[in-house]
C-alpha cells in the first residue's frame, strides 16, 4: 500500500447524498434475469498479497451459490504497481478465474479506483452487469470522483459492494458514501477471518445472479454477510 493521502476536494454534503438516493429510490428493484454478470475487483498493490490469495481460494463460492439460481459470468479487474489496470476475459468457472489469479502477484503501488468503475461503466453501457465487488483496504484518489462515478452506476443500476479490510478511516468514508451512491453496500471486514470474505462474496454473488429476492431469502436462512448486506441495499 502507497502511503495514505487525505482525499482532494472532499466537499459532497450531505444534503446532495441525501437528494441522489431519493433520487434512485425511484429507480426499480435491482433483479437478474437468466446468468448473472458480476464485476470482481481486487486491489492488487503491495499490501494485498495475503487477502489476494485468500480470494483465490474461496471465490469458488461464488459460482457455487449462484449455479442454483441460473449461474455467473464474472470478470476480474485489478491494479498495481505503476498504472496497471487490467481485466480478464468474462469466465464462468472457478477454475478458470483461479487460473487468472494464480498467474497475478501483487505489486507496490497507489490506488486506481476510478479506472476500476469506469471500466464497469463502461461494460455495462454495452451489456448489463448486476453488481461490481471491490476488496480494497485504502484509498488515495479524489472522493469526489468516485462518487460520481458510483452515482453513475447507481443509476445505472450497478450497486458496488465494498469489502474494506483494516482500520482506514479515508477509505471508510469514501467507500461508505460510494455503497450509498450506487444502491450497494459496505462491509468491513477483518483479514485474520478467513471466513469473513468467503460469506461476503457468496451473499453477493447471489443477489447477482437471483436479484433482491434471492439475496433476502439467503439472508432469513444464514442472517451473518447476507444480512447486513441486504439490509442496505435500497
Amino acid at each position: 500500500m502507497a502511503r495514505e493521502v487525505a482525499p482532494k476536494g472532499a466537499k459532497s454534503s450531505r444534503n446532495e447524498v441525501d437528494a441522489f438516493l431519493d433520487k434512485l429510490a425511484t429507480l426499480p428493484p435491482t433483479g437478474a434475469a437468466g446468468r448473472g454478470r458480476l464485476m470482481f475487483a481486487l486491489d492488487a498493490t503491495a499490501s494485498r498479497q495475503a487477502t489476494w490469495d485468500r480470494a483465490c481460494h474461496q471465490q469458488a463460492e461464488m459460482f457455487t451459490a449462484a449455479a442454483e439460481l441460473g449461474g455467473l459470468d464474472v470478470k476480474l479487474l485489478f491494479y498495481r504497481g505503476f498504472g496497471e489496470c487490467k481485466a480478464t476475459p468474462w469466465v464462468a468457472s472457478a477454475e478458470s478465474m483461479i487460473g487468472y489469479m494464480q498467474r497475478v502477484r501483487c505489486l507496490g503501488g497507489q490506488t486506481q479506483i476510478g479506472r476500476v468503475l469506469n471500466k464497469t461503466i463502461k461494460e455495462t453501457e454495452a451489456k448489463r452487469v448486476n453488481a461490481l465487488i471491490f476488496v480494497g483496504d485504502c484509498m488515495e484518489e479524489d472522493v469526489d470522483e468516485l462518487c460520481h462515478l458510483a452515482g453513475k452506476l447507481g443509476m445505472l443500476g450497478v450497486p458496488i459492494f465494498l469489502f474494506h479490510e483494516g482500520p482506514d478511516p479515508i477509505a471508510r468514508a469514501a467507500f461508505e458514501q460510494m455503497a450509498r451512491l450506487s444502491g450497494g453496500a459496505y462491509c468491513p471486514f477483518d483479514g485474520a477471518s478467513a471466513g469473513a470474505l468467503r460469506e461476503l462474496l457468496r451473499a453477493v454473488a447471489v443477489y447477482a445472479a437471483g436479484g433482491r429476492k434471492a439475496l433476502e431469502d439467503l439472508s432469513r436462512k444464514q442472517g451473518g454477510a447476507p444480512l447486513m448486506i441486504a439490509r442496505q441495499i435500497k
